[in-house]
């Protein structure tokens, strides 16, 4: 098939225009949050969804306000005309379409990998780990950690691991998973603040908001752009837990240094490297891993994230920012 037929069909159009329009909304949604200070996780990861969620409702929704949107008239006096840079050959001989289709399927490859690979081998440990666990006894510094923290308390279950690991599940039996190896390594108090992040990660995941923007993030599996900001979302997602286990522990610190113990320690690096695929793929995803880590620290010993406003306004005219010169980018 003619690679410029493709991109002429209403299939290739969404999937082109789908790419504009996330790279224009990033741009956006970026400058909103430096121009209005957003330091809110909250409000920044509210903005960020518009990124994922733009892109798949604005090519169809502009095609019904106006079918003739592709044609050459409205295409000559549009802000961006894709089919212009479609067209381009490097060199005189390869059409950059075709490095277009390379992207995406390099895009399609890191997604399955990273993303959907990995959540279904975390689910299948997780279900294998729920036969294998223990309760706490009443003398175990999980009893005396969970003591303190206010509201409703999920089960927590001990794994028999030498290595530090801990996750919680959810659904209609909510529970924590802890190995042995992060009773060995973390002090009560530690431990106390470890708990209550998993405890806000179970409660966010009460909300369908989180799994519905998973959803839509495998909508848009080719595209480059929506997959740095769902890392970004996913981020921000990390602070907002770490706020809310702050708000039940009041020791921001305490979060602070156990995430030094479980990531920094030098005795403790090999334990977060579950499996090695290549140097070069673990040497950037632990440097962005780590960077990640180190602003959470950051954040933690600052006293936590920012309580400032909710920042509608800024939402509301980055919204209507990114519909009217979307429509412009054909």
């Amino acid at each position: 098939m003619n690679i410029s037929y493709f991109f002429n069909s209403y299939s290739g159009m969404y999937i082109v225009q789908s790419f504009w329009h996330s790279l224009i909304a990033a741009v956006l949604v970026d400058s909103a949050i430096r121009i209005w200070r957003i330091n809110n996780s909250s409000a920044s990861q509210r903005l960020r969804f518009l990124v994922l969620i733009c892109p798949i409702v604005s090519f169809p929704l502009y095609q019904a306000i106006n079918p003739d949107r592709g044609s050459l008239f409205f295409r000559l006096g549009a802000l961006f005309d894709s089919n212009r840079v479609m067209n381009l050959e490097l060199w005189g001989r390869i059409p950059l379409s075709l490095g277009v289709i390379l992207l995406i399927c390099i895009t399609t490859f890191i997604v399955m990998i990273q993303e959907i690979i990995p959540i279904v081998w975390h689910t299948i440990e997780s279900r294998q780990s729920d036969s294998e666990g223990k309760i706490p006894g009443e003398d175990s510094p999980v009893k005396q950690a969970l003591e303190d923290l206010p509201g409703e308390k999920p089960d927590v279950v001990i794994v028999e691991d030498d290595e530090p690991v801990l996750f919680s599940t959810t659904g209609s039996k909510t529970a924590i998973f802890l190995s042995s190896g992060m009773l060995e390594v973390l002090s009560v108090e530690q431990l106390q603040a470890a708990i209550a992040h998993e405890i806000a990660h179970i409660i966010r995941n009460r909300r369908p908001v989180l799994i519905i923007t998973f959803l839509l993030r495998l909508l848009m599996f080719y595209n480059p752009i929506v997959l740095f900001e769902f890392r970004k979302i996913v981020q921000e997602e990390e602070h907002i837990c770490d706020d809310m286990a702050v708000s039940l522990t009041r020791k921001p610190h305490a979060l602070a240094e156990t995430l030094k113990k479980l990531y920094y320690e030098p005795e403790q690096r090999n334990l977060v490297n579950l499996r090695e695929f290549s140097k070069l793929k673990d040497s950037i995803e632990e440097y962005g891993h780590n960077m990640h880590i180190e602003g959470r620290i950051m954040r933690l010993e600052g006293g936590g994230g920012p309580r400032t406003g909710s920042a509608w306004f800024a939402f509301m005219l980055t919204l209507l920012a990114i519909i009217v010169m979307n429509y412009f980018i054909v």
